[in-house]
């Protein structure tokens, strides 16, 4: 019985492993792609329109065929294995990582916006800021990774 959950749970963190960094690769582009199409506004009326709409086919399908999968499935599997151990509930790094997961879901969909955007012609964010944007996802990867390695560590200096 023990093996058995030992077994499910091991599957569950591998797949969730797996598609967190499907997840993050997805987000990583995808931004790249906004700041492309916002920089092919300063391009001549047929080069602009060839641009923007290849950066539309692209940022469409990595966001519904990649990033949202991998995303969803990042989620299922996380949860499965909360629910294989309860316990990690009880675990303060946990909770501090569950945030994060939450930020990095918002983060997803305000991408999801900017895609909305894009789709009508239009982002409405600055090149820079898009760069700047491009960021966040960097650190949410960085925060993320830290709580869930560094977890002993971090619980400790916690209670402190």
């Amino acid at each position: 019985m023990v093996k058995t959950l030992l077994m499910g749970y091991v599957f569950f963190k591998s797949r969730h492993l797996i598609f967190m960094v499907c997840w993050f690769a997805g987000l990583f582009y995808l931004v790249r792609l906004f700041i492309y199409f916002k920089e092919s506004e300063k391009k001549p009326e047929l080069e602009r329109t060839v641009l923007e709409n290849q950066f539309i086919l692209m940022t469409k399908r990595l966001l519904y065929i990649i990033t949202w999968p991998s995303a969803i499935l990042t989620t299922i599997f996380g949860l499965s294995m909360i629910y294989l151990n309860t316990a990690l509930l009880d675990n303060q790094w946990m909770k501090v990582k569950l945030c994060f997961v939450f930020f990095l879901l918002l983060y997803t969909y305000f991408c999801q916006l900017i895609f909305n955007q894009m789709k009508i012609g239009k982002i409405t964010f600055k090149s820079g800021s898009l760069r700047i944007f491009n960021e966040v996802a960097t650190i949410f990867l960085f925060s993320i990774i830290f709580l869930a390695v560094l977890r002993t560590t971090i619980s400790v200096s916690i209670h402190i």
